[in-house]
């Protein structure tokens, strides 16, 4: 599936280009996909809440990052903070 902000030019580029990955290549890159997308959800953490400590941030990550049914499961004694 092509993004639509992608041209079918640069899509098939893009995807020559992890084809030609190794595999540790290939999950280093997710891994850091992953932490950036960490990064941008706390940075509009942050910024929709700027009155919350770092402890209270890194909770409502956790919550929008793994639903209320879990977060409550991991840490049942937190304040379900909103995101």
């Amino acid at each position: 599936m092509r993004p639509r902000d992608t041209t079918p030019a640069a899509h098939e580029a893009q995807l020559r280009c992890y084809r030609r990955m190794a595999g540790a290549e290939k999950v280093a890159l997710a891994a850091q996909l992953s932490e950036d997308v960490r990064a941008v959800a706390m940075a509009g953490i942050r910024a929709r809440h700027p009155e919350y400590s770092d402890h209270e941030a890194r909770h409502a990550l956790h919550r929008l990052l793994l639903g209320d049914t879990l977060f409550s499961r991991a840490w049942p004694l937190a304040p379900r903070l909103a995101p």
